[in-house]
């Protein structure tokens, strides 16, 4: 069977190609995928050419093979209809709407366990999600917000936005995010920032941020995060900047500071959570507030997957327009 497939060929070039998508082998299913939503961020630097390449594209996810060379098919967010189950799989999986860790592809083959069923009270939309609202968890659950302090967050894109829902949640004393881009500070004022504010103009707590989670991919917030950051508080970098360089001012104030410098990423738990905490009890939490989270707002874009190419030019040329991107698939 014919499929499509998105293909990232050079830097700033996409194509949609042709694939054979072979029936199903014994213990596997095919899926006939209905969205997936483009990762603004990571996607941003395959896109541009900035992900290292001497890096496997994702060694917690089998259907990313290879490295990040071009060219390389990219994404980690489709949502689909089991459409043919193999000989030895349970009838019962034949219709079910099925998340998939698998890149923009019109169908793709997977084994049971890959696949994780979608919850009647969660939209596709929302199912598409998964992957941002299981960062987000992951960088509230390693920032350890407590209750009073103040939390600051930089960068208000997709990840950005869904984190500050989460914390929303907390009682802190406040929450202020930074991003340049006046239409992400309105969204997050509307999922519960206490403030939000250009990063040039940020007015910190008076006494400095608690905890700072670092999200918006540009290496030269870090430093700005560091000097809001009060005496023996935290700094979460969530950012993957990828062949971008940080450098940082640590001398002056910071060499008495105490403050801690922890990064976070979504393919481990992080240790001391371990004993109580695997990805299936996260997986659940996940689809708890994928249902409960008022995140329509955040999809800007459907696109068709054949003019996948607009989507990445949309992320590049109209950051105030463009937050969260779905592909979606019609008969390909």
């Amino acid at each position: 069977m014919q499929g499509r497939a998105v293909y990232f060929v050079a830097p700033e070039a996409v194509e949609v190609r042709d694939c054979e998508v072979p029936e199903p082998a014994p213990d596997e299913v095919r899926v006939r995928t209905r969205t997936s939503a483009v990762s603004s961020g990571t996607e941003r630097l395959v896109y541009r050419g900035e992900a290292p390449t001497d890096l496997p594209s994702d060694v917690s996810i089998g259907a990313l093979d290879g490295d990040l060379s071009f060219p390389l098919r990219y994404g980690y967010a489709a949502v689909g209809e089991v459409e043919t189950v193999g000989e030895d799989v349970d009838s019962a999986w034949r219709g079910r709407r099925v998340f998939g860790f698998n890149p923009h592809e019109s169908r793709f083959l997977a084994r049971p366990d890959e696949l994780y069923p979608i919850p009647d009270d969660v939209s596709d939309a929302h199912a598409a999600l998964l992957p941002t609202m299981e960062t987000a968890l992951n960088f509230v659950m390693d920032g350890n917000p407590r209750i009073g302090e103040h939390v600051v967050v930089f960068g208000q894109g997709i990840v950005g936005l869904v984190t500050t829902a989460l914390l929303s949640q907390f009682p802190l004393g406040s929450l202020t995010v930074a991003d340049c881009v006046a239409e992400r500070r309105e969204l997050a004022r509307e999922l519960g920032a206490t403030t939000a504010a250009d990063p040039e103009s940020l007015d910190p707590p008076a006494d400095g941020a608690d905890l700072t989670l670092e999200l918006s991919g540009n290496p030269d917030a870090l430093d700005t995060a560091l000097d809001v950051t009060r005496y023996a508080g935290r700094v979460l970098v969530g950012s993957w900047y990828g062949t971008k360089p940080a450098t940082l001012d640590l001398g002056g104030q910071y060499h008495r500071s105490r403050i801690s410098i922890e990064s976070s990423q979504v393919s481990t738990i992080a240790p001391k959570l371990r004993g109580r905490w695997d990805a299936d009890r996260r997986f659940s939490l996940a689809w708890d507030h994928l249902a409960d989270i008022p995140l329509d707002s955040l999809v800007t874009h459907r696109i068709a997957v054949e003019d996948a190419a607009r989507a990445y030019r949309l992320l590049e040329e109209a950051p105030d327009e463009a937050v969260q991107i779905l592909f979606t698939y019609a008969d390909c």
